[in-house]
């Protein structure tokens, strides 16, 4: 019996799986390589450095060793210390508040940006983006200045009784929720729009039309329709929330220490780059958890799952 080679007919060529093979590696070899120089490799070294020690001046040694894990889970040379577990709930609690308040605001945001027409449409879009226009820290300093006690935002919120004559709204955790927002609400309203914009009407009208209310439409016409842009928008959100550093330091003070401002501590200052290492990755490990349920209640829920 004779046996030939499969081959495929592309743009009408005859190609083998191998000159298949070949053509894909032309094609995404580039990026494969930078995702591979600048993803993996430092990823890996990362994981490296988080099981060396920390010498007396701060450079890296041998043995390789379990204790900057140990420590970070608050079992240190001083007995149980649950310091960076609490930093790293903190900071996850963050996310989660910051992304919850992104898609109250974004939701109608969406809707209502959709519902413009083209002319004004653009121009909305444009506002949704003006915050990518400047620096994060040009902004965050900015909210310095308007939650400071002579602050615009300080004497409207004087003015209606919020805080006490002269007091300021930052430091406080209430600045750090009003700064994250500003900062990633145009990563949510950005993919949902684009959802919002897909959304069939006709559904949503034969729904009505079976006797199904505006909050039963809204469940099971409209949602099911935006999820993907909702997902999506939120793990865009969540994932840089959780390890933010500049928006806690700056308008949240000592009391606000996040789990990026330790990393930042341990690199820096301190120069315990080991220490700082283990951080990234347990950090890292309890985001990839976060994000595997997060896509297990996504696919079970009639999602088609974000991993």
């Amino acid at each position: 019996m004779e046996w030939r080679k499969e081959r495929e007919c592309i743009f009408g060529e005859q190609l083998s799986p191998l000159d298949q093979t070949l053509r894909s590696l032309r094609t995404s070899g580039p990026a494969i390589v930078w995702t591979t120089l600048f993803l993996f490799v430092p990823l890996l070294g990362i994981v490296f450095i988080s099981f060396m020690s920390r010498g007396s001046y701060g450079e890296l040694q041998l043995p390789l060793t379990f204790d900057n894990y140990s420590r970070f889970f608050g079992f240190g040379s001083f007995g149980f210390d649950p310091l960076y577990p609490y930093i790293l709930l903190r900071s996850v609690l963050l996310a989660v508040g910051s992304t919850l308040l992104c898609m109250i605001c974004a939701l109608p945001l969406a809707f209502f940006i959709a519902g413009l027409s083209p002319r004004y449409k653009n121009l909305a879009l444009t506002l949704v983006m003006i915050p990518f226009w400047t620096n994060l820290l040009i902004r965050t300093y900015a909210w310095q200045m308007l939650l400071s006690a002579e602050g615009l935002v300080s004497k409207i919120a004087q003015f209606v009784g919020l805080v006490g004559e002269g007091m300021p709204l930052y430091p406080s955790l209430g600045a750090v929720y009003l700064g994250t927002l500003c900062d990633y609400l145009p990563y949510l309203v950005l993919p949902l729009y684009a959802s919002v914009e897909k959304i069939d009407w006709t559904i949503v009208e034969a729904a009505m039309d079976l006797g199904a209310g505006r909050i039963q439409s809204f469940r099971h016409a409209v949602l099911p329709q935006i999820i993907p842009g909702l997902a999506a928008g939120i793990v865009l959100v969540f994932v840089p929330a959780t390890g933010q550093f500049i928006v806690p330091d700056l308008l949240g003070g000592a009391k606000t220490s996040m789990l990026g401002n330790s990393i930042a501590q341990q690199f820096g200052p301190s120069r315990d780059w080991p220490f700082g290492s283990a951080i990234a990755m347990s950090g890292i490990l309890a985001l990839m958890f976060a994000l595997i349920i997060y896509n297990r209640i996504l696919a079970k829920r009639g999602g088609e799952g974000l991993l």
